[in-house]
């Protein structure tokens, strides 16, 4: 886990003391919740597991008494800029229960290129994708998914973007591992809070 490790040094080495002090608070997910993550998805990246291993959540969630709310992912909103939260594995779980629908941007000719070419058209489907992420706006503007089940186009396991207004999917990394370097080599910038 190397990758998490340099992901994980390089994190925390990037959050403002008063973060850092809330992610302290965190401590890794169960082995019953690990359990049932790889069982109900087989092809769950490694280094998303060792991630929630170390962390497990950081979206309103509760460890003990202290709740925490601490973005520590990315993606290409705002050219990187734009915070994400890791979801739970639970809400992980819960929330990759239902089908995520991209027809409705289907529908008019001009939204052909809403839908990235790598992802399937059904859209993503009921055990075909992990809902790992959540914006800092609470997910109502973008969320990050791992699909399982892409087009001949795409790659097994590579990660969706939804945003928000206008709506669209889109590809950003082939694999979680490319995600996470991608984060790395960034140097973290969805943390810097100047525009």
């Amino acid at each position: 886990m190397d990758l998490v490790n340099k992901f994980l040094n390089g994190l925390r080495a990037s959050l403002s003391t008063e973060e850092l002090e809330e992610l302290n608070t965190a401590s890794g997910a169960t082995q019953e919740d690990i359990t049932t993550l790889r069982s109900k998805y087989p092809n769950c990246p490694e280094s998303l597991i060792g991630l929630l291993e170390n962390i497990d959540g950081t979206y309103w969630r509760k460890y003990g008494d202290k709740e925490i709310t601490v973005c520590i992912l990315g993606s290409d909103v705002g050219e990187g800029r734009y915070p994400y939260y890791l979801l739970s594995t639970q809400q992980m779980l819960e929330s990759s229960k239902n089908e995520e629908d991209v027809s409705y941007l289907l529908e008019y000719e001009d939204e052909e290129d809403a839908v990235d070419s790598k992802i399937n058209r059904e859209g993503l489907l009921p055990g075909k994708y992990i809902h790992f992420s959540d914006c800092m706006n609470n997910g109502g503007t973008s969320r990050l998914y791992i699909d399982f089940n892409p087009t001949d186009e795409g790659v097994r396991g590579q990660i969706v973007r939804f945003l928000h207004d206008p709506d669209e999917y889109v590809v950003i990394a082939n694999s979680f591992d490319e995600y996470l370097q991608g984060l790395v080599d960034s140097g973290f910038v969805f943390l810097n809070e100047e525009e």
